[in-house]
C-alpha cells in the first residue's frame, strides 16, 4: 500500500453549504439554518478535538454578490479567519448549489460572473493567509444539471435542458479555474461528483449503462477528453472527489439497490474504475449515513477504500458529509446525519457517540496501517 495525502488529516470533516433556491422560490441558506455561520470557531475546535483537521465549507455567492460586481465579503471573513486561528485546512465550495438572484444561469455572462466571483474570492484568500489554498469552483456540476435542468427540483427547474446545464457549468468551472490561478497559482482544485452505478435489466440494460457512464462526462468535459470547444484541458481535473451514499446504486428507472444484493457493486471496484480512467489523486469528498445507520456506513466505505488502496487508488481522505445534522431541504425535518446535532440555545451541538466510536476505531485502524508505509497524518 502506497499512501500519500496533501491533506492535513486523512478524516475531514463537510460542512453542509447548499444555497440554491428551490422550485417553490424560497433560498436555502444551511450555513445559517444550521448557525455554523455564527459558531464556526466553536465547530472548527469542536471537529478538530476529533482529529478532523481538514474540512469542506462554504462560500455563499449569493450574500456576496447582492449587486453585480460589488462584493461584500462579510458573510465569509469570519470564517476564513475562525479557520486560520483554529489551524484548520479548507476546501472552499464557492458556489454549492445557488447563485445570485441577478445572474442567468443560462446566458453567457453567468461565465463571466462566476470567474469574477472566483477570483475575487481567491485574492481575498490571499490577502488572509499564506497557506496554499484549496477551492472547489462548483460542487457536484452533474446532479445539479440533472435536479435543475431535468428535474425541476431546484434552480433553474427547467426540464429537458439538463446537457445544456451540465456544459454551462463546466464552462464556468473551467473559467473559474483561470481566474484564481492568475491570482495565485499554487490553487489546488476539487471536482467533487456523485458515484454512483446503475444497472438496466433486459432491454434497459444498454440504456443503463449509458447513463452509468454519464457520470464521468464532467470529468471528460474538464480534462477536454470530451466537448473540447469548452476549453477543457488535463490541469482542470485536479483533486477527483468521490460523493458516494447509500442511494448511490439503483436499477434503471426502478428502486435502490440494496447493500449486499448481488447487484450492488463493491465501492473499491468504483474507485479503482476512476483512478484508470483518469490517475489523478482522489478523494471521497462526501459520504455519510441517517440515524443509527451513520456508524456502519463509515465502517463500509472505510473497509472498501482500504482494499482500494491496497490496490493502488491513490486515496487521499474521506470526508464525513455532513458532520452537522441540519434541517432538510424540502421541510423543517431534522436529518439526523451528522457526527454533532443542530445547536441548542447556547451554541453547544452533542455528539453522536456511536458514529465517533466508530471513527476512532477507524482513524487507529488507518494509522496502524499507514504506519507500515510511511509517515502520514491521521
Amino acid at each position: 500500500m502506497t499512501v500519500r495525502t496533501d491533506f492535513c488529516s486523512f478524516f475531514l470533516a463537510g460542512f453542509e453549504c447548499s444555497a440554491h433556491v428551490r422550485p417553490d422560490g424560497v433560498r436555502l441558506d444551511l450555513l445559517a439554518s444550521t448557525r455554523h455561520d455564527r459558531l464556526a470557531p466553536r465547530d472548527y475546535a469542536q471537529v478538530r478535538g476529533y482529529g478532523l483537521r481538514t474540512i469542506r465549507d462554504g462560500v455563499r455567492w449569493h450574500s456576496i454578490e447582492r449587486r453585480p460586481r460589488f462584493y461584500d465579503w462579510s458573510s465569509w471573513l469570519p470564517t476564513v479567519r475562525a479557520a486560520q486561528a483554529g489551524g484548520m485546512q479548507v476546501i472552499w465550495d464557492l458556489c454549492h448549489y445557488g447563485w445570485p438572484d441577478h445572474v442567468d444561469v443560462w446566458s453567457a455572462a453567468f461565465v463571466e460572473h462566476f470567474s469574477r466571483y472566483a477570483g475575487a474570492a481567491a485574492r481575498v484568500l490571499r490577502n488572509e493567509s499564506e497557506t496554499v489554498p484549496y477551492f472547489c469552483p462548483i460542487n457536484e456540476m452533474s446532479f445539479l444539471a440533472w435536479a435543475g435542468g431535468d428535474a425541476k427540483r431546484m434552480q433553474p427547474a427547467a426540464t429537458g435542458r439538463g446537457g445544456e446545464l451540465k456544459r454551462q457549468l463546466v464552462r464556468a468551472y473551467i473559467a473559474a479555474v483561470e481566474a484564481i490561478r492568475n491570482v495565485d497559482h499554487r490553487a489546488r482544485f476539487l471536482v467533487a461528483e456523485p458515484l454512483i452505478h446503475v444497472v438496466g435489466a433486459g432491454d434497459a440494460q444498454s440504456r443503463g449503462e449509458a447513463y452509468r457512464l454519464a457520470q464521468f462526462e464532467v470529468h471528460d468535459m474538464l480534462s477536454g477528453r470530451l466537448a473540447p470547444e469548452l476549453g477543457g484541458n488535463p490541469d482542470c481535473l485536479d483533486v477527483v472527489g468521490v460523493n458516494f451514499y447509500p442511494n448511490n446504486q439503483w436499477y434503471f428507472g426502478g428502486d435502490t439497490i440494496p447493500l449486499g444484493h448481488h447487484a450492488y457493486r463493491p465501492l473499491r471496484e468504483m474507485l479503482l474504475e476512476v483512478h484508470e480512467r483518469y490517475r489523478r489523486p482522489l478523494l471521497i469528498a462526501e459520504t455519510g449515513a441517517e440515524g443509527s445507520a451513520r456508524p456502519y456506513w463509515l465502517h463500509h466505505v472505510c473497509a472498501e477504500v482500504f482494499h482500494a488502496l491496497s490496490a493502488g487508488a491513490p486515496i487521499q481522505g474521506i470526508c464525513i458529509y455532513p458532520i452537522l445534522d441540519y434541517h432538510g431541504w424540502d421541510n423543517d425535518r431534522v436529518c439526523q446525519v451528522g457526527l454533532l446535532s443542530t445547536a441548542d440555545e447556547e451554541g453547544r451541538r452533542t455528539v453522536y457517540a456511536p458514529l465517533l466510536e466508530e471513527l476512532q476505531r477507524e482513524q487507529a485502524h488507518f494509522l496502524r496501517a499507514f504506519r507500515q508505509c510511511e509517515s502520514v497524518a491521521v
